[in-house]
C-alpha cells in the first residue's frame, strides 16, 4: 500500500448510499499516486479466490491504441483511488499489474473498454480480461425495457453519468479536459501531474463501483451471460494477432440457469475482414451511407479502426447469423463496382 500521505482526496459513492442519485455525503477517500508496484494493495497484485474484486478502472495516454503512448490507469476502489503513473513508473510498475487485468478474480468496471485493451495488449503484452464495460451494460438494460439502440447509438461516460438512474450528476469538468487535449495532445504525458491531471483522472473512475451495482440490479441472466460475453470480444476487438486469437481465455458458455420460458440465445462472435486497399470507401460510403444501411439490416456491432487504425480491416461482434449476414453484405459493397 502507498505509505506517503495522500494530498488529495475524492468521494467513491458506494452502492449502500440511500436514493437514485450520487451524492458526496460520504467520507472522502485518497488519491494515492502510484511509482512504484509496492504502493498498491496486495490484494490487487496477488489475485486469489479467496479475494475477490471489483475495482473501477480507466487508461489515460496520447493517442491510446496499439501505437501511442499509455500514460495512467486509474483504478477505483470502496477506500482508495489510485493513479497508476506509467510514465515515471515505467514498463515494470505496469508489467507488475498484468496478473490483476488478466485475472478471472478481479472484475474491471470500465466505459467502452476497446481502445485501452488494444493499447494494453500492444505495449505491454496484457490481455485484459473479466470486465463489465458499462457502454455495453446500459445498451442491454435498454433492450430489456424495449429501447433497442440505433446504429452509432453509443452512450457517452457523460451522458451515463447525468442519467438520473445511474448517478444523476453532470460531468462538466470533462469538456474542460477535452479542451485541453485538442490543444496540447500531449496533455497526460507532462509531469509533476497538475492537480486538474489528478482530479480528472480520478473523475474517470470514481463512479464506476456505483454505476456497476445500479445496473446489475437491473440485468437479468441473459443480459449477463451477453455482457460477460461482449466484454471480453471488446477487449479483444482491435488486438488482432497471426493466431485468431487463441492465446485469449476461452469466451463464457451459454448459462444453464437460464429460466425454462428463455429461447436459448446464439453463440456471439468476433469477426476480422480485411479490407482490400481502396475498397473501403466503398464500405463506407459516402458520408457513412453504406456502412450504416448494413449496420441497420444486421444485428451485430460493426466497427471500423478510423484514424486509430487499423485501416484495413472491419470488426463484426454478434450472434453468428447476423456476424454472417454482414460479412456478405461487406463484401458485396467490396465488388460493388458502382
Amino acid at each position: 500500500m502507498a505509505d506517503d500521505p495522500p494530498s488529495h482526496l475524492a468521494h467513491v459513492p458506494l452502492p449502500s448510499n440511500p436514493g437514485g442519485l450520487v451524492s458526496d455525503d460520504a467520507p472522502p477517500v485518497p488519491i494515492y499516486i502510484v511509482t512504484e508496484a509496492s504502493q498498491l494493495p496486495v490484494e490487487f497484485l496477488e489475485p486469489s479466490p479467496e479475494t475477490k474484486l471489483v475495482i473501477g478502472f480507466d487508461c489515460e495516454g496520447v493517442d491510446l491504441c496499439r501505437y501511442g503512448t499509455l500514460c495512467i490507469m486509474q483504478i477505483a476502489f470502496p477506500d482508495a483511488i489510485y493513479l497508476v503513473d506509467a510514465i515515471e513508473g515505467g514498463d515494470m510498475l505496469i508489467e507488475a499489474c498484468k496478473p490483476a487485468l488478466e485475472s478471472r478474480y478481479i472484475t474491471k468496471v470500465i466505459h467502452d473498454c476497446k481502445r485501452d485493451s488494444e493499447a494494453l495488449y500492444y505495449q505491454f503484452g496484457i490481455k485484459l480480461h473479466n470486465v463489465m464495460d458499462t457502454q455495453i451494460a446500459y445498451t442491454l438494460i435498454e433492450e430489456q425495457d424495449g429501447r433497442p439502440k440505433g446504429p452509432d447509438d453509443y452512450i457517452s461516460f457523460v451522458a451515463l453519468l447525468a442519467d438520473p438512474r445511474y448517478c444523476g450528476i453532470s460531468y462538466l469538468e470533462k469538456e474542460e479536459v477535452r479542451i485541453l487535449l485538442r490543444q496540447d495532445p500531449k496533455f497526460w504525458k507532462y509531469r509533476p501531474l497538475s492537480d486538474l491531471m489528478i482530479r480528472a483522472a480520478a473523475d474517470d473512475v470514481r463512479f464506476l463501483l456505483y454505476i456497476y451495482h445500479k445496473m446489475m440490479e437491473k440485468l437479468n441472466a441473459q443480459s449477463l451471460w451477453n455482457l460477460a460475453v461482449r466484454g471480453e470480444l471488446y477487449c479483444r476487438c482491435f488486438c488482432i494477432n497471426d493466431d485468431n486469437l487463441a492465446e485469449w481465455p476461452a469466451l463464457p458458455s451459454i448459462p444453464d440457469d437460464l429460466p425454462v420460458d428463455t429461447e436459448a440465445p446464439e453463440e456471439e462472435i468476433l469477426s476480422v475482414l480485411d479490407v482490400p486497399p481502396g475498397k473501403m470507401g466503398r464500405v463506407i460510403g459516402k458520408k457513412g451511407s453504406s456502412i450504416l444501411a448494413i449496420k441497420e439490416s444486421c444485428n451485430a456491432e460493426i466497427l471500423i479502426g478510423g484514424s486509430k487504425g487499423p485501416p484495413d480491416k472491419v470488426f463484426i461482434i454478434g450472434p453468428v447469423k447476423q456476424v454472417r449476414k454482414a460479412e456478405a453484405m461487406i463484401r458485396g459493397r467490396m465488388l460493388d463496382m458502382q
